[in-house]
């Protein structure tokens, strides 16, 4: 069994080279990466801002004549049951 270093060594001493014959000027996101990051920004923002909207229109108080209309409602499902 080889020793798992000598092999990793020698993966490296292949993979090197490849590495090198990459121009670095060609490897970035580029204007295409850019305007897709920008319209994800923008529709976490415009989500967010609707969310915002929506709990803002949430009443968290019960009123007191659905309290009363469930308390009809579990009577009413007692009898039944």
């Amino acid at each position: 069994m080889p020793d798992m270093s000598a092999s990793a060594s020698l993966a490296m001493t292949h993979l090197v080279p490849l590495a090198k014959e990459l121009d670095e000027d060609k490897v970035t996101p580029g204007v295409l990466g850019f305007v897709v990051f920008a319209v994800m920004a923008l529709a976490v923002w415009a989500l967010m801002k609707s969310m915002n909207r929506h709990m803002g229109r949430v009443d968290f108080t019960e009123s007191e004549e659905s309290g009363a209309e469930r308390s009809g409602a579990t009577a009413a499902a007692e009898k039944r049951g």
